[in-house]
Formats: C-alpha cells, structure tokens, sequence
C-alpha cells in the first residue's frame, strides 16, 4: 500500500502562494488545479523536476514512485541530490521538498517503485500520468502507459535530449504508446534504439553531441544536462495545465515535439504510423547499428582498478608512446615498488633510430605521467634503470607515501591528451601560453617556435617529404600494416584508420593498398605517387595550425648517459604535452621527420631504394636549414600545435586494459603482491 505520510496542512495559504499564477489562469482554474492529483513514475532527473513544477503551479495531489536512493551521479541532473541527501530515498526526500512548498499537499509515496502488483493503486483516481522512468526502463513503462490507456488516462512522457525536451502525449481514445513506439517483441537493445528514435525522430541534438563514446546503449548508460531536464519540466508543466483544465490546443501522438534550446529550433510534427513509418524504419536500422558499433568498443570493457597501485597504473598506461605501441609491461615487486619493463628496443621497426631514441622518450612520458598519477594518492615516483642481458630496459619504481607531495592538476588532462591530425585553427598562441610551455619543459631543453605563415609552410615541406619516404619503402609499409586498426574507431593497440588524418576517399584507397605491398609499390610510383597523401596528411595540416615546434637538448650527454637523458628529456615532452591540453590546445608529433633526416645525415642505409636515400639525404638538409647553428643530434621532437577547429572526440588510439600490461611472468603473483 502507498504510504500517506503528509497530512493536510489546513493553516497553509493556498490563495496567497498561488496567486502570481493568476492572470496565465483564472481563480477558479487555481482552485481546480488543487482538486488535480498527477502520478509520476520516477523522482531521479526529470520526476523530480516535474513534481516541484507542477506543485508550484499548485495541484494538489501526487502519487510518486521511485525505488532508488541518491548518489554523487546524480548531483548533475536531479533537483533533490545534495550531500546532506546521498542514500536518502528518493521519494522522501522529494515529497519532503514539495511539502516544504505546499504544506497542504496529499503525496501518497510508492517507495517499492512502480510493480505488477500496484499499478492499480499508483494510477488510482489520478488525473494524469507524467512519466519519470529512468530511459533504460521500457517494460514497466510500457504496461503503466498501456493501463493508462485502458483507464483513460492522459500520459505524458518528456525526455531529457542534448540541450533540449522531446515529448509525446497519449490522451485517451488516440494513438497508444505500443502503437507508436512498437516495442513488443524486441530484444532488450533494440527496445533502447526504438524508444530513442521515437522520442527524437529528427535528432536535432545529434549535430553538437561531443563526446559520443559516453553513448553505451548496451552499457546502460548516456549523458545527460540540467538544463535539458528543466526544458522537460517547462513542457510537461504547460501540457499538463492544458490536459488538467481542458483548453488549448493538445498534439498528441503521432504528434511528436522537440524542442532545442542549443540549436533554437522547435520541431512539432506527424509521425505517421509512428515506428512504423517507412523512413523511421530505415532511420533506425541505421542508428542501431551505430550504438551497437560503440558499445563494442573494446575500452569500454576495461576493468576497475581497485588498488592504489592499479589506479595509478591504470591512468599510467595512457601515456603515450610510437603509434600506440605500448612498449611497457608491469610487474608488482613489493608494496611500493613496481618494475617496468620496456620493450621493442631491439625490434626490427625502421622508426626506431638512434639506438631505441623514440623508445627512451616513450620511458619518460611513462614516468611522468606514473609520476602525475601517483601524487594523487600522496606518493612520490623514484626510479633507477638497467638493461637486461636481452636488450630490455627496466626500470625500477619506488612510489612512497610522501606529506610532501600534492595532486597534480595534470591529471585530469591524462586520458584527454590524443594526437590531432586534423588542420587546427590559426589563432596564434599568446606569449602568456608560450611561456608556460616552455616553463614545463624546465632547464637543459631549448623550444624554438616556427610561427610565420612562411615558417609554417617549411615546417609543412619537411613533413611532407617524411611522408613521401615512408610511404615508398617496404620497411615502413610493414609497420603501418601492422598498426593501422580498420575496424575500430577507437583502437587499444593501434591508430585507427578514421584517425589518420585523410578523407574517406583517400582511406578507401589506402585500405585497398595496404592488402599487398605490390599495391602500395605500384599506388607510389604510377598513380599519382604519394601526392594525395602528402596534401591530405601534412601540407594542408601543417599550414593550418597556431604553430610548429621543434625540441632541442642544450648539450649533448655522454654515451653512458644517454638512455637517462632521453627518459628525463620525456618525462619533460609529457608535461609539455599535458599542459597543452589543459591550455585546450592539441598537438601533433612529427618524429618521422627526425628519423629519416637522421638516417640522411649518416648515410645509414635503411632501405634498399637509393632514390629513397637521396630524399633522406636532402630532408636532412631541409631540418639544418629550419633550425640552423642547432646540432641535428640534439634534436628530440617536433610537432605542431593550435587550438582545434571541434571540441567534438572523433576516433582516436585508446589503451590495452592494465590486465594485459602485466608481464607475463607476474601473471598469478599481480593480485596476492597488490594486496600486501
């Protein structure tokens, strides 16, 4: 049975709370208006939002369901969570703000939620039905729509979109939410899809969503904003007026409303035949299979940490490292200590020049960014490093607890750090941002800025000649096939194809030339050689951008130093990187220029193709005259930078979930040594 546990409030002041109603509705509509009693399934988002709007529009009665308590997730979205409310009920908590409004309110609370056995007793003499289930919940929706049908009741259901409300109104004797939706017999997946698409059949928030990884319809999960809630509550509360008073016009289903403050549009349509509609069918088919393709993703899938050490080692493994290589492998020696082993300094990987150069660096960003995570549980990063007979580095981690040290706001700035290779605005860096910068890389490294739109061109001709020698040699060609994902938008080992920086034509194509190197051999020197790629991949890029950069060691090391000064040279490159990002800036690497010109400069014979050579002879001529009076060995990095032209996260290289960055031989010791 409901629990009645608000009694009448007979001293309360009904006329004089309500009166600034008056004007938008008569005297008598207001004391009509008190006789109503609304039912609403829900108090999370959008219930919550409803019954305090429509208690100030002064009904006077509520039936309100919800089996669910309050947590910290909900403090973006729902009116009633507070800190002083996690773990309250929700139904307490909001009849007791509705009562703090109106006194004299009749609230029957349902806190078991809406069952089988009380929907009955819920819709008992109610006057409407605002719905404010949870999206994910359709079956239970559905049987209350459908015994509101069989009761005559009007239902109203409002969803939270983007920026905006979308909402259906079923009144009795019209079309019914199983005719319109027709979810009957689908599996649970496509329920979501189908209830998602009749909501919003003209998707008007599908243009500015951001971040759509945070779609995971299998997941259970979406994003939501208060400001499209309380865009749901200002429609339900004028319908609901108009359905309680009988008067103005009411749109009800097939009739579907949008209405979007961040596009300022406002759609009101006919669905004909709802779901049914021939075109909503194809236009689910094809929406489907989109969410789908993003639940799968493989990053999503990843575990919890639940160790400090985990948690560090989990936010770790987001540095970044040579075409998402992932040259680390963990394993837990002690409390406080880990070991990490970095691998493929050895491997046969024509980018790898130098004596594993690229690999050292990727050490530091490790380090750097082990270090940025750990200070969040008050632990300091000490390490020392060896090689193993093998040609491995290892590296050797203390992490003790320190008083002495602070989280490091760079950590919030560590999954969101990518590489862009798309063009970038223009806007120049400010001195204020180039001082930063070059304040995070510290002592011992020089950054010099190429920023004039005829630097900039130079910068984009030395790339582009990088390009032209990667892409004529088989040596290359052999590491592209292996790290180039064509199946993920968001590759854990990987750059996937959607991110490379080219147009879909040019993917096609590529795609086509990666199944042989005979293919990509006849692509370069007939068809039109590498020309498409080096437009697409550097020359527009690295024209439209804020700036080049270039990296540079003051002095060089002595050999045995060299391996600590390229870790420490990383773990430098990391913080500049981070602080980009925080700065809102994104970055783009161009190492393959300072291997090739490396290669030029020695006469090191990394390809068979002479003529490929000689390229790498002049590109090594090209970097002497971009940084001159610099000795070419010192040089460490080069990238571009600038604000992007979208916010919006497009495919992007992820990570390998830490269960698979466990060296192999730690395997069945990781959980006994993380748990001493």
């Amino acid at each position: 049975m409901p629990n009645q546990n608000f009694p009448r409030a007979d001293s309360f002041a009904y006329d004089e709370a309500f009166s600034r109603n008056i004007g938008w509705v008569t005297e008598w509509e207001q004391i009509a208006l008190n006789g109503k009693k609304v039912a609403i399934a829900g108090m999370g988002g959008v219930g919550g939002v409803h019954l305090l709007t429509l208690v100030r529009l002064g009904i006077g009665a509520f039936h309100i369901a919800d089996m669910d308590t309050f947590e910290v997730a909900n403090f973006n979205r729902q009116v009633g969570a507070a800190t002083k409310t996690v773990g309250h009920p929700k139904v307490e908590v909001l009849a007791e703000m509705a009562r703090d409004i109106n006194p004299g309110l009749s609230v029957a609370l349902f806190p078991e939620g809406v069952r089988d056995d009380n929907i009955d007793a819920f819709l008992d003499g109610v006057d409407l039905f605002v719905d404010g289930f949870d999206f994910f919940v359709l079956d239970m929706r559905a049987k209350v729509f459908a015994r509101c049908a069989d009761l005559g009741i009007p239902a109203i259901t409002a969803a939270p979109i983007g920026m905006g409300a979308a909402y259906l109104i079923f009144m009795p004797g019209a079309m019914t939410f199983e005719e319109y939706f027709r979810l009957e017999g689908l599996t649970e997946k496509r329920k979501y899809v189908k209830f998602l698409m009749g909501l919003t059949p003209r998707a008007l928030h599908r243009n500015y969503i951001m971040d759509p990884t945070r779609i995971d319809i299998a997941g259970r999960k979406g994003p939501s904003s208060m400001a499209a809630v309380q865009l749901c509550s200002g429609v339900v509360g004028a319908e609901a007026l108009k359905i309680l008073l009988g008067r103005g016009p009411i749109l009800a289903a097939p009739h579907y409303h949008q209405f979007d403050a961040y596009r300022n549009r406002h759609v009101v349509r006919k669905l004909r035949w709802g779901n049914r509609n021939p075109l909503q069918i194809v236009k689910t088919r094809i929406a489907y299979r989109q969410f789908m393709a993003l639940s799968r993703e493989p990053w999503k899938r990843d575990s919890s940490p639940g160790t400090e050490m985990e948690k560090i080692l989990d936010l770790a493994r987001w540095a970044p490292s040579g075409d998402n290589s992932q040259p680390w492998r963990f394993e837990v020696t002690g409390k406080d200590t880990i070991s990490v082993h970095i691998i493929g300094l050895g491997d046969d990987n024509v980018y790898e020049y130098n004596n594993g150069q690229p690999t050292l660096l990727t050490a530091g960003f490790l380090m750097e960014t082990m270090r940025i995570a750990a200070s969040g549980f008050g632990r300091a990063v000490n390490w020392i490093c060896s090689y193993s007979a093998g040609g491995d580095l290892k590296l050797d981690v203390t992490l003790p607890k320190s008083g002495d040290v602070s989280p490091d706001p760079l950590a919030a700035y560590i999954r969101m750090r990518s590489v862009n290779r798309r063009p970038y605005r223009k806007t120049p860096l400010t001195d204020e941002q180039k001082r930063q910068l070059e304040t995070d890389l510290g002592d011992g490294l020089t950054l010099y800025w190429y920023e004039t739109p005829e630097q900039r061109r130079q910068a984009a001709r030395i790339t582009s000649l990088s390009t032209d020698i990667r892409l004529r040699i088989p040596e290359a060609y052999q590491v592209h096939k292996r790290i180039l994902d064509w199946k993920r938008n968001f590759s854990p080992w990987g750059v996937p194809s959607t991110a490379a920086g080219v147009s879909p034509m040019t993917r096609l194509i590529m795609k086509w030339a990666m199944k042989k190197w005979s293919r990509s051999d006849f692509m370069n020197r007939f068809l039109a050689g590498t020309a498409i790629a080096r437009l697409e991949l550097d020359l527009i890029p690295g024209v439209h951008c804020a700036a080049h950069f270039l990296v540079a060691r003051e002095s060089r090391p002595e050999p045995a130093e060299e391996s600590l000064s390229l870790i420490w040279a990383g773990e430098r490159l990391q913080r500049f990187w981070l602080s980009a990002t925080r700065m809102g800036l994104v970055m783009q690497p161009s190492l393959a220029a300072l291997c090739f010109a490396h290669f030029g400069r020695h006469g090191i014979e990394f390809t068979g193709d002479d003529r490929v050579r000689g390229k790498a002879g002049k590109l090594a001529g090209m970097l002497q005259s971009f940084c001159p009076g610099e000795d070419q060995e010192n040089l460490l990095f080069m990238g571009r930078i600038g604000k992007p032209r979208s916010r919006k996260i497009g495919p992007r290289s992820v990570r390998r979930p830490l269960d698979e960055l466990w060296r192999v031989e730690e395997g069945a010791r990781k959980a006994s040594r993380l748990h001493e």
